[in-house]
């Protein structure tokens, strides 16, 4: 995958198969330590420790549709290129949190991407799932609260199209890449 968000887009469809009711994302860009960290956290159903260690192997999957499991794979090996790393926390009935890290200046390092899209693609494909987002960049910080988000529309869809547009605008306020 050319972008970041295209892998968070993975991660957090893998949380909402999973059985998530709830999926964090967070982005923290520390510019002084060169440092881009992406998490992504989910309420789903978690895995034991044996299948969270061989989630990693494109060879490795839990899916019936398809015999191989590449985001995971995929994404720790664009981490790892660029100067990271991986890791992978579950507990079953618990969830699971990945995190990946990067040399935020490293030539290797995919751009972050279009995230403030993503999210509203997730928002508006899963609408039964609350979704929080956080983008910090030394200090400052975006924050998409989910849960207030589904409060302060009550009755409405977060599909309707007067709340996509509505979205669209604020996810717009997303700190940039490079600052």
């Amino acid at each position: 995958m050319q972008e970041l968000a295209l892998h968070v887009l993975d991660l957090a469809q893998n949380a909402v198969e999973a059985g998530a009711r709830h999926v964090g994302i967070e982005v923290i860009e520390d510019l002084a330590g060169d440092r881009l960290t992406i998490r992504v956290t989910d309420d789903g159903r978690g895995m034991d420790e044996e299948t969270a260690r061989k989630a990693s192997d494109p060879f490795y999957t839990t899916r019936a549709t398809r015999r191989v499991g590449l985001g995971l794979s995929l994404l720790g090996g664009a981490a790892e290129a660029a100067g990271g790393g991986m890791s992978i926390r579950s507990e079953p009935g618990r969830g699971t949190t990945v995190e990946v890290t990067f040399q935020r200046s490293h030539l290797d390092r995919a751009p972050l991407g279009d995230l403030p899209n993503t999210l509203l693609v997730l928002v508006a494909g899963n609408p039964e799932i609350t979704f929080s987002y956080r983008h910090a960049v030394d200090g400052r910080e975006f924050v998409f609260d989910g849960a207030e988000f589904r409060a302060a529309l009550g009755d409405l869809s977060p599909q309707h199209p007067a709340v996509l547009r509505w979205l669209r605008q604020a996810l717009a306020e997303d700190p940039p890449e490079s600052l």
